[in-house]
């Protein structure tokens, strides 16, 4: 009887578990990061396929890519994908965009909220900060480039620090002390709400700067078929809702 149950039970396995299970492997930008844990979960629950992610900055991507690193799907803003689809290892027909992510401001839990509703606002704030947080990634680029115009960039550069990432922002906000101002994507900030800093808002809407992000399977990715059916995965209704949940419109 013991020998006929683990008979019926392998025949029975092959339709209760997933066909074929692979592990999908994706490479993507930090900004993304909120929404698509949640997307990747629900993925994993649905499909019973493997996903792991791994997270660079922008322009380590770029560079990642360019120096012929293989992941099966890479998520990343528009601007870093292109040239890469146009050398044809990225699989432009199957690209999606997750939508744009704005710039915030935040501060320590502790430390006065700064006025931002304008321009000079956030002028006045730059120069009577003790010290200013913004990364070296995408978001960062454009800030420098923003203070220059702002015509601050000189008065500041002393007193900014600028980490690698994001999330790195996030933390030496946390650790920071006196009058100190981080800026950083919206959804790096909402994804360390509660751990000590709080988001004061977005930059005023004629200084703001979004950045589109996209996924697309890569032409030589070692999943393709599963990479394929993941990118498919993140435009689905239920996905695009926690992506905007986590401040990605």
């Amino acid at each position: 009887m013991k020998r006929l149950f683990v008979l019926a039970l392998g025949l029975l396995l092959p339709w209760t578990a997933p066909a074929f299970a692979v592990e999908i492997k994706v490479l993507s930008a930090g900004a993304v990061e909120p929404g698509l844990h949640k997307a990747v979960e629900q993925f994993k629950q649905s499909s019973g396929q493997q996903v792991t992610i791994e997270f660079n900055t922008a322009p380590q991507i770029g560079k990642r890519l360019q120096d012929g690193y293989v992941a099966d799907v890479v998520i990343a803003p528009l601007a870093v994908l292109k040239p890469h689809t146009d050398a044809g290892k990225i699989a432009g027909d199957s690209q999606v965009v997750l939508g744009k992510v704005g710039i915030g401001i935040v501060v320590r839990n502790d430390a006065p909220a700064p006025k931002i509703a304008t321009s000079d606002d956030i002028k006045a704030e730059l120069l009577a900060a003790d010290s200013i947080v913004f990364n070296v990634a995408s978001t960062g680029l454009y800030l420098e480039r923003l203070f220059e115009r702002l015509g601050v960039g000189a008065q500041i550069k002393d007193k900014s620090t600028r980490p690698p990432s994001g999330e790195q922002v996030m933390q030496t906000v946390v650790a920071g002390k006196g009058r100190q101002i981080g800026f950083g994507p919206i959804t790096e900030i909402k994804l360390f709400e509660g751990k000590g800093v709080k988001f004061v808002g977005p930059l005023p809407a004629d200084l703001q700067n979004y950045t589109t992000y996209a996924a697309a399977p890569m032409t030589n990715a070692p999943q393709r078929e599963a990479a394929n059916a993941f990118v498919a995965h993140l435009q689905t209704a239920a996905t695009k809702q926690l992506f905007s949940a986590a401040g990605i419109d």
